[in-house]
Order: C-alpha cells, then structure tokens, then sequence
C-alpha cells in the first residue's frame, strides 16, 4: 500500500511502504518523541554548535547526533539511513535547519511542516499530530493537560500584570520578542495575558538596550533557555539587568519547544504558576 503526505509547503512525498527511519531538525524530532515515534537520529540548526542544545533536544539525548549547520552535509545524514528528514519551515518555503540538498544527496527527501508566526499553536500541534499518524505513531497526547493548563493561565491571567519575552544577546544588547510573531506567545495573549510590545525595529526581535527593557516594566520576564542565548549567570554585572530583575520574576523560555500538547501544557502550566504567584502579592 502506497504511503503520502503532503508538507506545508505544498509537497507531497510518496513512497511505496510507510517511512520507518526518520532523521528530524531536534523541534521537530522531539516532537515526533513525545508522539511515540522514535528518530533515528536528529540535528541542530545554524545556531547550534557540535553537541545539542538540552534546552531543544530534551529526552532525545540518545538519539545520536548528527551535527548543525555547515557540519550537516550527506554523508553525516547518511550515517543514519534515514527514509526521509523532518524539519520545521518559517516561511512555508524552505526547512529552517537542513540544507535540501544535502539530503537529497543522502537519498533522503525533506518533509517540513509550519512553525511561523503565520500558524496558529493549535494548528501546529494538529499537523505534528498528523504526520505522527502517517508515520505510525501516537494520534495525539496530551490534549487534557493542554486544556488544564490553558485553564489555569486564564484565571491567573486575571490580574494585571505585564509579560515580557526576551532573548539575552550580551551585556549591552537584549533582543526582545514580538508577540503576535511566536505561537506560543500568541496564544497566551488569546488567553488573556498582557504581553508587551516592544517597540519599533526587526521582525520578530527588536535588539534593543537592557536599560529600553528596564522601562517597560515588565512582572514577568519569559528568558530565552537555548544554549544560543547568553545565560542569566553572565549578565549578573550588568546593571540593568539587576534593575529588571530586582522587579520582575523571570522564567525559562524555550522559543523551540518540542511542537506537541505535552510541552506546550509544561510551558503555559509554568507561565501559570509564576502569574498566580505574582498576582497573590497584589
């Protein structure tokens, strides 16, 4: 029996039997994980280095590691013998994080599916879900403690408090988030929480100064968890980060969490609880 699936870019890979070895970008693999189908080996995205960021990869730690970036070429894609590759895609045009030519090269054609500030949350978990079914995984998991969690954001959303989510670039420059361009913090807004705005400059960052940040005011502060970002330890001599948290609570944020209702009700239950807690200091 023949086998299909159509990507968000509009294209269909056939086979003749179900793939049964997949090679995924490490969001996507750790997807698949949680939804019971097993890579046989993940990688990382230009940002990533020679070992994985825990931050992306999670549970996956032993599923080997196939490299990032400039060292992901075929033959690296190759070592696993993949069936095919599952990546994520921004712009619904190109995988984010595997050159589709390397993988061709390996035998290996690309699926990718939508992550981009166009897809709504719920809609990416569906297509993840989706793709698990054809490849012989889990229909979905989850849903309950994703609706508890949504559950508990709106009542702790109640009380006016303010959320900013940022990415630390050094001790001179702080990208912060737009919301309406990451799902996730999108869907907390649908949710009643206040996200801040961050003013003029960039697509889905605007680099800015830590001092630019401080004057926002933010309660909480959703920071940037990925092995990419500068972590909190280093930025203990700036002063404006000691101004930003001496008022607000800061919580870890994964910007690539695995794309499956488990992570996603981990990720909101935490933004929950740190809002109920500030909201009972009020």
């Amino acid at each position: 029996m023949g086998w299909e699936f159509t990507d968000d870019r509009g294209i269909t890979l056939r086979r003749i039997g179900r793939p049964e070895r997949v090679a995924a970008y490490v969001r996507a693999g750790a997807a698949l994980w949680d939804l019971g189908v097993r890579p046989v080996g993940v990688y990382g995205s230009g940002h990533d280095g020679d070992e994985p960021d825990r931050a992306k990869s999670g549970a996956l730690a032993d599923v080997p590691y196939l490299g990032a970036g400039k060292a992901l070429d075929d033959g690296a894609i190759r070592s696993v013998r993949p069936d095919i590759v599952v990546d994520v895609t921004y712009d619904r045009e190109k995988p984010y994080a595997v050159m589709e030519a390397a993988a061709k090269r390996a035998g290996a054609p690309v699926l990718a599916l939508a992550v981009g500030g166009d897809t709504s949350l719920p809609d990416i978990l569906a297509r993840f879900a989706q793709l698990s079914v054809a490849l012989g995984g889990e229909p979905a998991g989850g849903e309950g403690e994703l609706a508890a969690a949504e559950d508990a954001v709106r009542a702790a959303a109640s009380a006016p408090l303010k959320v900013l989510a940022l990415s630390a670039a050094g001790a001179r420059q702080v990208h912060l988030a737009r919301p309406g361009t990451w799902p996730e913090l999108r869907h907390l807004a649908e949710l009643g929480v206040e996200l801040v705005e961050p003013g003029a400059g960039g697509a889905n960052w605007a680099t800015t100064s830590w001092e630019h940040a401080v004057g926002l005011a933010p309660d909480l502060v959703l920071a940037d968890a990925r092995a990419n970002a500068v972590p909190a330890g280093e930025l203990d001599s700036v002063p404006a980060w000691e101004a930003l948290t001496a008022t607000a609570t800061v919580e870890p944020w994964n910007p690539e969490l695995p794309c499956s209702a488990h992570a996603y009700a981990a990720f909101l239950r935490s933004v929950a609880d740190a809002l109920e807690v500030l909201g009972a200091k009020r």
